[in-house]
C-alpha cells in the first residue's frame, strides 16, 4: 500500500513538473497577451510574474486535458481586472500629493494662535461666548440654552463673530 501511494505521488510530481515546464514555455504568449492591457514593460513584467505565481500556487486547480494557455490567460485577465479596480479606488498620484504637503513651522502656528486670542478679546462678550461654545463642539441647542437665548439668535452671534474675526485677521486665517 505504501509503495502504491509512493508511485502515485511520484507520477503526480512528474505531471506537475511537466505542467510547470509548459507554463514556463507559455510565458512569451502571456507577455504578448498582457500587452493588450498594458503599455509599460515594467507593468507587463509585474502582471506576468503575478500571473505565474498565482498559476503555480493554484496548480492543483488546473484540470489536465483542458487548455493550459486559456487557463493562464484567464488568470492574467482576472489579475489585471482586480488590479485595475484597486487602482481606481485609490486616489491618483497620492504619493506625489503627499510629498508636496507642507506644514507651517510650529512658531508660525503659535503666532497665529496669539493673534486669534487677541482678536477674540475684541469681540463683544455674547458673540465670543457663542462662538467659543460652538467651536468647542457644543450643539447649537445646548449653546443657546447656556447663553440664555434662542437658537436663531445664537446662530446670528456665531456668524457675526466669524465675520468680525475674518475682518480683524484679514486673510491670515485663509493662508
Amino acid at each position: 500500500m505504501t509503495s502504491l501511494s509512493a508511485v502515485h505521488s511520484a507520477s503526480h510530481s512528474k505531471a506537475a513538473s511537466a505542467i510547470e515546464l509548459k507554463i514556463v514555455e507559455l510565458t512569451p504568449a502571456l507577455r504578448a497577451f498582457a500587452r493588450r492591457f498594458l503599455r509599460n514593460e515594467d507593468d507587463i513584467d509585474d502582471l506576468v510574474q503575478e500571473t505565474l505565481m498565482k498559476a503555480l500556487n493554484s496548480l492543483h486547480l488546473y484540470h489536465p486535458g483542458t487548455s493550459l494557455k486559456s487557463w493562464l490567460f484567464t488568470i492574467l485577465r482576472n489579475t489585471f481586472c482586480t488590479n485595475y479596480r484597486k487602482q481606481r479606488r485609490e486616489p491618483a498620484g497620492m504619493e506625489v500629493a503627499m510629498e508636496q504637503v507642507s506644514i507651517a513651522p510650529a512658531q508660525e502656528w503659535a503666532l497665529r494662535e496669539r493673534e486669534l486670542q487677541q482678536a477674540l478679546t475684541l469681540l463683544p462678550d455674547d458673540r465670543r461666548r457663542a462662538l467659543t461654545l460652538v467651536a468647542a463642539g457644543t450643539s447649537y441647542v445646548d449653546a443657546a440654552r447656556m447663553c440664555g437665548c434662542r437658537i436663531g439668535t445664537l446662530k446670528s452671534r456665531v456668524s457675526r463673530a466669524r465675520e468680525s474675526l475674518l475682518l480683524m485677521l484679514g486673510n491670515q486665517l485663509l493662508d
